[in-house]
This record gives C-alpha cells, structure tokens and sequence, in this order.
C-alpha cells in the first residue's frame, strides 16, 4: 500500500481509503456482521483512513463501524466523521454550534472512541457559507482545542464553496466527490489553490456513484439522461476488452498524486480486496485513452446540488 501526506495535517494516509457509507446501507441491505469484515479487511490490507458520517444509514454506519473498530488499536487508523447533515431534505441539515457541538459528541459515542481525526461540514453547499465561515467552524475549533477532533475540513460537491470558505477562514481538508473521476475532471483546476494553502484534498466516488460500473448508475443518481448513456457505452467497451470500467476507473483517480487519497465505499470483504488488487494492476493505457475519447462530450458535466447561489 503507498501512503501519501495528507495537507497539513502530518497523517500519512493510505491512498485508497474506506468509505463507510456502503456500512449504512444506503446501496443495498448489509448485516453488521458484514459491514464489520468489509472494515476489517480494509485495515488488513493496509488502508488506514475511514470516512463516515452521521448521515449514512442515518447513524446507523457509524454505529456498525464503532462495532468494527471496537477491537482494534486506535492508533493505527485515522477516522474521519462529518457534522450539519443528518437527513434527505434542507430541513435536515443544521450547521449551528450548538448543533455541530452535540453531534460530534454523539458521533463520538457511536464510534467508540474519544476522538476524531478529521470532523468536516458535510456537503456545506446546502448551508449558508457565511454561516460555515463565521460559526461552524469557529465551533469545531473549540471542540479541537478539547482535543475531541484533531483537525477540521469541509465537504461538498459544488467547487466554489471550497474557495469561498477557505478564503475566509482556515481549514485543513476538503473532500470532493464525483469531480475527479474518468467523466469529470474539474477538480484539478483547484490543485494549485489548495496546494498553496496546504490543504490536504480527499478524493471521493471515483466511480460516480456507480455511473462508472457495470451495472450503471442507480436510478436516483442527478446525472442527466445522455451522461448515463454515454457512460453505459464506456463500460460496454472496456467490456468488450476484459475489462470492468470500474477498475480503470479507480486506476485513474489513484494516479494522480495530486490527491492524498481516494474514498471508495463497500461493505463486502471480496469487494475490498479486489480494489486493492485494481490499485496494485497496472492500468491499460490505451484503453484509458479510447474511454476518455468516449466520454469526452459529457467531460465535466455535473448537476446542481444544495442552494441555488452556492452553485
């Protein structure tokens, strides 16, 4: 496994990292039992950062994952957890300080643990910035200096809310999704912006939240009609090669050294080795260059996501 500095923060993460999302079940239904030999097996292999939210399964992956890392030495994994979204509608998503205070505590509790390596804003672009600027994160550093939380990032898909927030205030991460991947590439127009404030940047759904699979993209994906057409052609023909789009896919966004790390969610324990197994492959060079041809008309297309003016 390659471990790369992530930022500021001195953490020497993995570069495939686990995300626990898959633990709440939001995908497809997982018996803890599952959940917790997925985790497992990730920290066997060699990945040593997990990302989870109060959000997945609605608490319910960060339960499982407390389960799976009861017996395991704190010291050697990083966890990252997020605050301010907690269902599906905007009325769900609260970034007060009296909020994000509580929610780290109950995160805490639900995890096992005393504290948190990275706690984020999750997806800040429903919340108002001003607000995620001059009270959520003012709040987390409180809960730093308590030593419950060891640094504070940001999440989202839209990329002006990175900019705006970490021109105003300081932070230590971000998390991106779906905005480096074979179909969008947008997210390496803020490399040079965050390298020069030093913040380390996390990579998430290099699969677009299965847009880049076999077995497509999941009917509530925001993606347009054309993107998931052109997207099924790309997976047709690394078929036609031999190859599952999934795993050039994931070859792609790992080869970037530009990102410290790369998010990718499952619960099933096959599945994690066989990522591993992708990263370690070497990646088929002329068969990336024939998908990207393929996918060129959608390249970086995406969808409106949180409120209107954070878009």
């Amino acid at each position: 496994m390659e471990y790369r500095q992530l930022g500021k923060t001195g953490m020497n993460v993995s570069v495939l990292s686990y995300g626990a999302s898959s633990l709440g079940s939001v995908f497809r239904r997982v018996t803890e039992a599952e959940g917790i030999a997925a985790v497992h097996a990730a920290l066997d292999l060699g990945i040593n950062f997990i990302d989870v939210s109060p959000f997945y399964g609605l608490t319910v992956a960060e339960t499982v994952l407390g389960k799976a890392l009861k017996s395991i030495p704190r010291d050697s994994y990083y966890l990252a957890t997020k605050v301010g979204r907690y269902g599906y509608k905007m009325e769900d998503f609260d970034f007060s300080a009296e909020r994000v205070t509580a929610s780290v505590d109950e995160s805490l509790a639900r995890l096992g643990v005393d504290y948190v390596d990275i706690i984020q804003c999750h997806d800040i672009e429903f919340g108002n910035l001003d607000q995620i600027v001059e009270e959520t994160i003012p709040a987390l550093r409180k809960l730093q200096q308590q030593g419950k939380v060891r640094f504070v990032g940001i999440t989202g898909l839209p990329l002006k809310v990175f900019t705006y927030v970490a021109d105003r205030v300081e932070i230590d991460t971000i998390l991106s999704y779906c905005r480096y991947e074979l179909n969008d590439t947008a997210l390496v127009d803020l490399v040079p912006y965050f390298q020069q404030k030093n913040i380390g940047i996390i990579n998430a759904s290099p699969l677009g939240m299965g847009l880049l699979t076999q077995r497509g993209a999941p009917d509530w994906h925001p993606i347009s009609a054309e993107a998931r057409q052109i997207c099924a052609k790309a997976a047709e023909h690394c078929a036609g090669k031999g190859v599952d789009i999934a795993q050039l896919a994931l070859q792609f966004s790992l080869a970037n050294p530009d990102f410290a790390t790369t998010l990718i969610g499952t619960a099933s324990a096959a599945n994690v080795q066989k990522n591993v197994q992708w990263m370690e492959a070497p990646m088929d060079e002329q068969l990336l260059a024939e998908v990207l041809e393929i996918l060129a008309p959608i390249h970086n297309q995406t969808w409106v996501s949180g409120r209107p003016e954070n878009n």
